[in-house]
């Protein structure tokens, strides 16, 4: 499938593949998401794309969002173990990392005079798309399997995306996907999801690890060293003291969210271990 929503839905861990194997300044600023924060992307991007056709103030969103020149992308941009990846798959992701470019108020194609990031952001969807396919793969060869139920689960999910049952086939036929091919890349995702769960196992964060991670985010808040800030205000500290903690939350009401980005940033390594190892071991060829 090549459609940009379903990219960002069906294939939800298109997220750690993005991570473990795209170029390090543009991967940096795609690291931080989660699979959420992808659906609610793809959801104000349909919510957007609805208030335009109905007269929406949307006009200058849809003016920033980049309309790249593909003339120069092969029919086949990669080849992996005997599969192609398609200029068509290439282009949904490509342009969609751009709209969230955009959507940031970064116009890569205006700011970027010499087109480094543009090749950057071109070589790190052809090496997400590789990755994606390796993974793929690699379900296969383990012979891993996604039951109807996991799959009806999945498919349940994702139409509660949306307002109705309406929206959610109106999509559909906008992007010319029928529910087959959709519960197909469901499949798929489910797969991948359980290969990636077994090759990472159970992954361990520390308190300290905890620790140093929240007195980052605090100086980077401007509110000095967490702990010890923690320790004064509860000892009767200034007004300024206290209204420098009010804005920032204590260690333990932070410590659920910490350990969540912990845990993935471990798993994407993991996974960008398990992706260098197939690709290393397998038959990748590079057209772009």
């Amino acid at each position: 499938m090549s459609k940009k929503w379903i990219v960002s839905l069906a294939l939800a861990v298109s997220v750690s593949v993005m991570t473990a194997c795209g170029g390090d300044e543009a991967s940096d600023d795609q690291e931080g998401q989660s699979n959420d924060s992808q659906q609610e992307e793809t959801n104000e991007e349909n919510n957007e794309n609805s208030s335009n056709e109905d007269g929406g103030n949307e006009g200058e969103t849809a003016q920033e969002m980049p309309d790249p020149d593909l003339s120069d992308i092969p029919d086949v941009v990669a080849e992996v173990n005997g599969e192609e990846i398609s200029k068509n798959e290439f282009e949904s992701v490509y342009v969609s990392t751009l709209n969230n470019y955009a959507a940031q108020g970064m116009n890569i194609q205006e700011q970027d005079e010499n087109g480094e990031m543009q090749e950057q952001i071109q070589q790190q969807t052809v090496d997400q798309l590789i990755g994606q396919k390796l993974l793929i793969q690699e379900a296969d060869n383990q012979e891993i399997t996604a039951s109807e139920e996991e799959i009806d689960e999945e498919l349940t999910s994702l139409k509660e995306q949306f307002g109705s049952d309406e929206q959610f086939q109106e999509a559909l036929d906008s992007e010319g996907v029928s529910e087959d091919e959709l519960q197909s890349d469901i499949e798929q995702q489910v797969k991948v999801n359980k290969l990636v769960e077994n090759e990472t196992g159970d992954i361990e964060v520390t308190d300290e690890e905890v620790e140093e991670m929240y007195n980052q985010m605090v100086q980077a808040q401007g509110g000095g060293e967490g702990e010890e800030g923690s320790e004064e205000s509860e000892d009767g500290g200034s007004e300024e003291d206290g209204s420098s903690e009010s804005e920032t939350p204590s260690l333990e009401e932070m410590r659920p969210q910490i350990e969540q980005q912990i845990t993935s940033q471990k798993q994407n390594e993991q996974v960008q271990s398990l992706v260098d190892q197939l690709r290393e071991e397998g038959d990748v060829t590079v057209n772009l």
